[in-house]
């Protein structure tokens, strides 16, 4: 094969790096600067370049889209021991195969190695649902009253024992924000309330836009956001599902327009709750009860779908299958049996890079997705370690609950949904709430 080459004018690490790749096998160059690497390129074809940031004249960055112009199909890794995730990000818009940080690990290195030299770009990579458009979601007008009841269960109401406060980065807007829990009475339910004390619901029929949704059947897939009229609140869907997963009924929810969206997961809302502790209320949780199959989309695997059907409990079973690095992945999850915070709260919100650049330079968001999802580019994850294998199927559930909450109440049956984002969620929610209304005589 032909060599890796090095470039690195810290010789130390350099002859490290060489002395590991060398005991594997691979042939290696090393070159102290990025003049001496440039001037080899008229008589050296890599297979793999080793390319640090900080270089003496010209810096790595400078070199590294050089070379992309000049090599296109030359995997680059860079490295770094004072980068963090928007150095590595840019990396890979100049055209980087990967980002290694300082002081290197073998295993890490190897992989990484091993990857970049069989590496063949991702055909379609790109083509993963982006969660910054809307998306049509057909359903039935009419529906017959029994299809979903509300009945009364033997599980009181619940709220908060005192106020919490949790700060952090607005996912589309990029800005400083927060939230103040604080608790409510019987028969409140989930209320957001402005900074200048204007309130809206946590409620489907709060959705932004929801009388244009309902009539076309558009709704948003970008994330969840709540208006009435004068002031919105936007990405509302991961403090729902911890709010859902928990049995808080009442609670009132003091944000600046946007909930924080910490690290694109749900885990900082679970903390936030067990910190604030739980206070039953006298009156009982009204409940959803499905009584017969209720759904948006055809049941086909190769087209998105999503139906809740009768079920003593409840239940989620998500499916989806995205290029890679994400492939075909299905979960069931089940509260009684498993546990949220552990098991659905922590998975991330997930895009691609280009998703997100094309995003970012439409307006639609912010700076604040770099450090809230895990992002992909090439068939990788470029930002992160996974903290399942199976992250993004779990990610989606979360969305899914958080969502399905916009009811008002707590759902009993069975979902199924197949590749649906949260335009199909709001869909779903919304048939329910039409079902609840039809069964209600309203």
């Amino acid at each position: 094969m032909n060599p890796i080459c090095i470039v690195d004018d810290q010789s130390s690490i350099a002859s490290t790096v060489e002395s590991i790749l060398k005991d594997e096998g691979y042939p290696t160059l090393v070159f102290p600067d990025a003049e001496s690497f440039w001037q080899k390129l008229d008589t050296l074809e890599p297979s793999l370049v080793l390319l640090d940031v900080w270089l003496p004249g010209i810096d790595g960055m400078q070199l590294l889209k050089r070379v992309h112009t000049r090599l296109p199909e030359l995997p680059i890794i860079m490295m770094s021991g004072h980068a963090g995730i928007e150095a590595a990000v840019a990396a890979i818009k100049a055209g980087a195969y990967d980002f290694l940080e300082k002081p290197l690990h073998l295993e890490v290195l190897l992989d990484k190695v091993a990857s970049a030299i069989k590496h063949r770009p991702a055909a379609g990579s790109a083509n993963l649902p982006s969660d910054t458009r809307f998306e049509s979601a057909s359903a039935g007008n009419a529906l017959p009253p029994g299809m979903v009841e509300v009945v009364d269960s033997s599980v009181p109401q619940r709220t908060l024992k005192g106020n919490v406060v949790l700060n952090g980065i607005g996912l589309l807007s990029g800005r400083n924000t927060g939230i103040i829990l604080s608790p409510l009475g019987v028969n409140e339910g989930i209320l957001f309330q402005s900074l200048d004390g204007q309130t809206i619901r946590g409620h489907i029929t709060s959705l932004e836009d929801y009388s244009r949704s309902v009539t076309t059947k558009t709704f948003s897939a970008n994330s969840t956001t709540l208006e009435n009229g004068k002031r919105r609140v936007r990405t509302v869907e991961h403090l729902m599902a911890v709010l859902s997963m928990y049995g808080i009924t009442n609670a009132l929810v003091k944000v600046d327009e946007e909930v924080p969206n910490i690290d694109g997961s749900a885990k900082d809302f679970c903390g936030l709750i067990e910190d604030a502790g739980i206070e039953e209320q006298s009156a009982s949780t009204k409940v959803a009860v499905v009584r017969q199959k209720i759904g948006v989309g055809r049941e086909d695997k190769a087209e998105k779908h999503l139906f809740v059907e009768p079920f003593e409990g409840f239940e989620v079973s998500m499916r989806v299958d995205y290029p890679p690095p994400i492939g075909e992945q299905v979960l069931r999850f089940d509260p009684a049996k498993g546990s949220f915070a552990k098991d659905i709260a922590p998975a991330r919100s997930f895009n691609t890079f280009e998703n997100i650049e094309m995003a970012q330079k439409l307006g639609k968001v912010g700076g604040g997705y770099l450090n809230s999802h895990i992002i992909m580019y090439g068939g990788k994850v470029i930002n992160t370690e996974l903290r399942y294998p199976d992250e993004f199927v779990r990610h989606k559930i979360l969305d899914l609950i958080g969502d399905l909450y916009l009811l008002g109440l707590p759902v009993q049956g069975r979902i199924f949904a197949n590749m649906t984002s949260h335009g199909y969620n709001q869909a779903l929610v919304q048939l329910l709430h039409q079902a609840i209304q039809s069964s209600a005589g309203k």
